[in-house]
Parts: C-alpha cells; sequence; structure tokens
C-alpha cells in the first residue's frame, strides 16, 4: 500500500499570492530608497552628494536581482515526469 505524505502547517511552503506580495514590497521599498537618493543628490554636497548618486545609480540592478530570486520549491511527486518516482530511504533506526 502507497503512502501519502501530508505536508505539516510548518512545513507548507508560502502562497505564490504571498510570495509576489513581498517581493513587490521589498522592490518598492528599494526605489523608494532610490529616490530619496536623488533628492538627497539635489540637497548634499561633497562627498555626501556621490554616494547618493552612486546608491542611485547601482539600486536598480540589486532590486531586480533580489526581486528575481524565487525561493526554490519543494519537489513533490506531481512534478517529478512521468514513470520515475522518488526513492524514499529509511532514516536512522
Amino acid at each position: 500500500m502507497q503512502h501519502s505524505t501530508v505536508p505539516s502547517v510548518t512545513t507548507a511552503p508560502v502562497t505564490l499570492h504571498e510570495e509576489q506580495a513581498g517581493r513587490m514590497r521589498q522592490y518598492l521599498w528599494t526605489m523608494a530608497l532610490r529616490t530619496a537618493c536623488f533628492i538627497g543628490a539635489f540637497f548634499f554636497d561633497g562627498w555626501l552628494r556621490w554616494t547618493c548618486v552612486a546608491l542611485a545609480v547601482v539600486l536598480p540592478y540589486f532590486a531586480v536581482v533580489l526581486v528575481n530570486s524565487v525561493r526554490p520549491r519543494g519537489v513533490s511527486e506531481i512534478d517529478t515526469p512521468a514513470g520515475q518516482h522518488r526513492q524514499k530511504q529509511l532514516g536512522p533506526s
């Protein structure tokens, strides 16, 4: 008899909607920081101005890379190709 495993609440993955909403918030916060850097570059002088300009230039790259790094989801038997079954290993006794 084949047993199917039921995920517990603590190991259940985050829903796609929650994951996308979190990534969107992260992107918006990074772009808000970039906007603040542009405004700061207008008001500050010297090294602080150039720091703000440098951050305003590189922040979009980091924002996109961080937002597009999706957490890998667990592989289930549904995700495996047809005809291939994952081998269950026995744990220590």
